[in-house]
């Protein structure tokens, strides 16, 4: 049943979205409580100081994840990225 809801909510914004109808959830955030069969709604302020969509962003390249591996994301044992800098 959640994976029904979730995708059916998923639908419903990508026509809103495609047909310019509506209110879709931008700046906004939903968050289902499949147990209380609830709804919830964040409001979502934009960080200025973001790395990917901020004022002055950092993160300007993502070829990186086009083999779809999770290489890109891997952390070493140290703590580190293992492929540090790049994104940068």
């Amino acid at each position: 049943m959640l994976p029904g809801v979730i995708g059916l909510v998923q639908a419903t914004e990508t026509v809103k979205l495609l047909l310019g109808i509506g209110e879709p959830l931008i700046g906004r955030l939903l968050t289902y409580d499949a147990f209380g069969m609830r709804f919830r709604e964040v409001k979502l302020r934009r960080d200025p100081n973001c790395p990917l969509c901020g004022q002055a962003p950092s993160i300007t390249d993502l070829s990186i994840h086009m083999d779809g591996s999770a290489a890109a994301c891997e952390i070493t044992p140290n703590g580190g990225r293992a492929r540090e800098g790049a994104l940068a």
